[in-house]
């Protein structure tokens, strides 16, 4: 049986000695975003990032071919990778180039970044699904909305008998056209949220992250992550420039709506570790009023 464990700073700066030369320990420093896998600051220009297990390092090989597609094909700015191996056996590493910016969670998205979020959903629908697929991303069908709904439903009670939740907003949960909204599969990022966009100081979109949880299917999924990332109205407002019909902007707020509910509710009842403030603030913006959600919220 496989030691379940991370590899510790001398670990990591053995790892890219040949491509960092002179980096010690001291220089490397543990990401606190990870998830299926480590993240490591190494230096000022790097970070590494070691799988946990099997399945983690299939994702993180698929995404170094990913990101050379998306790179290519769309101009989207990707971390580009400079090594990569095993860190433990079966367990895979990649060094990448260290983007600027920062994160969207610290930095607010202005005119100019939107535009660039615009850019993205438009260039990820133009990339052929054949072509990701063959790099072994995964085909995921769109999610079950009457499900999501229920447990949302549910949910809401215990957040809001807590005191997270208004359930004077309950009615937006529920977005007209949603679940009748349909649309060929593109390649989706999956996951795309705030930590995962990188912002620079003029407001432009300098980085795009961790593509190991893409897929091709539901393109509404990307815009869900932009309604938690940068709120609600600026996500239908991306969305629409992008060519989402009403349909799909609407399938896309009702999904970030769930999703925030019942993360939140996990949280609270001790099923979940996400950061709690976060979770608070990610409701928030998907919960905000849009011109979707009635004549009322206009």
């Amino acid at each position: 049986m496989t030691e379940e464990r991370l590899p510790d700073a001398a670990e990591v700066a053995r790892l890219v000695q040949d491509v960092v030369p002179g980096v010690h320990a001291a220089d490397v420093r543990p990401i606190g975003e990870g998830g299926d896998h480590a993240s490591w600051w190494v230096g000022p220009d790097h970070v590494a990032r070691c799988a946990l297990d099997s399945g983690g390092s299939e994702r993180l090989r698929r995404e170094l071919a990913l990101r050379e597609l998306v790179g290519e094909r769309t101009g989207i700015p990707v971390p580009v990778s400079v090594a990569s191996g095993d860190w433990a056996r079966g367990r895979a590493f990649t060094l990448d180039t260290r983007l600027g910016g920062v994160s969207a969670e610290l930095r607010a998205v202005p005119a100019a970044g939107e535009d660039d979020l615009t850019r993205l959903l438009v260039q990820l629908a133009q990339v052929p699904v054949v072509e990701a697929e063959a790099l072994g991303v995964p085909p995921e069908a769109p999610r079950n909305m009457p499900g999501l709904l229920r447990r949302a439903s549910a949910a809401a009670e215990t957040v809001a008998a807590r005191d997270e939740f208004d359930a004077g907003w309950l009615p937006r949960l529920s977005v007209r056209g949603a679940e009748a909204a349909t649309a060929p599969a593109t390649l989706v990022h999956n996951d795309l949220k705030g930590e995962h966009l990188l912002v620079a100081e003029d407001g432009r979109v300098s980085g795009v992250l961790d593509w190991t949880d893409a897929v091709t299917g539901d393109a509404a999924e990307d815009v869900a992550g932009l309604a938690i990332s940068v709120g609600a109205v600026a996500a239908v407002r991306i969305a629409t420039a992008a060519g989402f019909d009403r349909g799909a902007c609407a399938r896309a707020l009702q999904l970030a709506r769930c999703d925030t509910l019942t993360l939140l509710s996990d949280r609270l009842g001790g099923r979940d570790d996400s950061p709690l403030p976060l979770l608070r603030t990610q409701l928030r913006r998907a919960w905000e009023p849009t011109v979707l959600d009635g004549p009322e919220e206009k």
